[in-house]
């Protein structure tokens, strides 16, 4: 008895063959042609959200739950920065289907990546293929939402929150409302001419920082809002719209997910970009000092305005970020929304005694886990409201007073310095925003899933 109870303690370490188990897998036998079909369905959906600003794990797991739906199961998904390669291969099958669709280059639309997440759960939900085909081209083929003039005005709108936040008076807000539209029309001018992206920042940040050089001229004018003309607040204002567009938070999640190629892609982007500013900041300096109008540095970091101007300025930075992103009414009114939530985690956390980075980075994590809940449940893509919610924050003044104070210094190794500190300080606050927006993003999906299963819990009770 003890021998038998040893052999069957030994035996259950070692895996045998269930011989009431069919020896192989039942496979759906399917039409090579819908194969195709589906494969070529699932990557262009995959190919338009990522040009929409989606996420590359987001891309991914879309793909494969598109074609696993209409039995197309398993598919291999590589997304880079600019392609995306799918592979179906069943086993015992001498035909694979790959195919492969090259991005051209991304351009924000966050109403089109809402129209697309609605087909996907409608796909879900049994939409035939033929019918989700059609869908999905009229889809494809739907202008962005805003013309032109309007883009231009909410980028300008943007410049106006940023100023509000610093407390600018009414001429600042006008001169930065001026001083951004310029910039925005000689991007949208550059970009119209099929000049690259670098080039057009750094012609956008030339013509603001040349802008706001001249605003001080008008104190000759005799009016008192003219005395106190800040041209760091106007050339600040117009540093966040020009980074509004740059994925630090993609960059990091795609990074975070695993996805490095995708990640080592953006990252490149965005540093190419932001040294596009750069460049252009530093030109209209030198441009300036040498026409006589030359700015000094400040000597201290710009102070904020009273807190219910913060709240207004973060309020209008994310409607204008959601709306020169084509984002609809919904997005518009989350957006703004989460943008107060991260800035209440702004202002608290200075409030016990976090430093701007950390600061920023529990801001950036307190918008980032409400947005992705309230996607959920308001069918909105997290993507677009999350990077409305963080903007606030995004430090344009440490940026120029740091590249001015290095254009400034001369034989001065102190303000040399200081300069450098400065940028490094400004550098810090952006790794905190990514960091805190993509740990609410992550903590947050488990939050998500959670409220859908309650959500199907309670259907099945009904």
């Amino acid at each position: 008895m003890t021998r038998r109870r040893l052999f069957s303690s030994l035996q259950s370490l070692v895996h045998v063959g269930d011989p009431a188990l069919p020896p192989t897998e039942q496979l759906p036998v399917l039409d090579d042609a819908f194969a195709v079909r589906v494969v070529e369905f699932a990557i262009r959906v995959g190919e338009t959200m990522l040009v929409a600003g989606a996420s590359a794990s987001d891309v991914t797991s879309t793909i494969v739950r598109v074609s696993a739906i209409y039995g197309i199961d398993p598919v291999h998904v590589d997304v880079t920065y600019n392609s995306i390669t799918v592979a179906h291969h069943r086993s015992g099958d001498d035909r694979p289907i790959t195919l492969m669709r090259v991005v051209r280059g991304a351009i924000p639309d966050h109403a089109r990546l809402q129209r697309i997440q609605a087909l996907v759960t409608d796909v879900r939900g049994g939409l035939s293929l033929d019918a989700a085909t059609v869908r999905f081209r009229m889809i494809r083929r739907t202008p962005f939402r805003y013309r032109p003039p309007v883009v231009v005005a909410s980028q300008a709108l943007l410049a106006v929150g940023v100023a509000v936040m610093f407390g600018g008076n009414w001429l600042v807000l006008v001169l930065s409302f001026l001083a951004a539209g310029l910039a925005s029309v000689t991007q949208f001018a550059l970009s119209r001419a099929r000049v690259p992206f670098f080039f057009s920042q750094i012609a956008g940040a030339f013509v603001l920082t040349l802008a706001a050089a001249a605003a001080p001229l008008l104190a000759t004018t005799g009016w008192e809002a003219a005395q106190s003309v800040r041209p760091s607040v106007i050339v600040a204002s117009g540093i966040v719209l020009m980074l509004a567009g740059l994925t630090v938070v993609g960059a990091a999640q795609d990074a975070i997910d695993g996805f490095a190629l995708t990640a080592m892609g953006r990252i490149l982007e965005l540093i190419t970009q932001t040294l596009g500013v750069v460049v252009g900041i530093l030109a209209g300096l030198e441009t300036a000092r040498v026409l006589g109008v030359g700015m000094q540095a400040p000597s201290a970091a710009l102070p904020l305005g009273p807190l219910p101007l913060q709240f207004a300025g973060a309020a209008l930075i994310a409607i204008a970020v959601a709306l020169f992103n084509g984002a609809g009414m919904r997005i518009v009114a989350v957006s703004t929304g989460l943008s107060v939530i991260a800035w209440t985690g702004y202002v608290a956390a200075s409030s016990i005694g976090f430093d701007v980075a950390a600061a920023s980075g529990v801001g950036a994590f307190a918008g980032s886990i409400v947005g992705i809940i309230a996607a959920y449940r308001l069918h909105v893509p997290s993507v677009a409201i999350t990077t409305a919610a963080i903007l606030p924050m995004v430090p344009g003044a440490a940026v120029f007073r740091g590249l001015l104070g290095v254009v400034e210094a001369g034989d001065s190794t102190a303000v040399l310095m200081t300069g450098f500190t400065t940028l490094a300080s400004a550098a810090t606050i952006g790794i905190s925003l990514a960091v805190g927006a993509s740990l609410g993003i992550y903590l947050g999906q488990p939050l998500r899933a959670s409220l859908s299963s309650v959500t199907r819990a309670r259907a099945r009770m009904r």
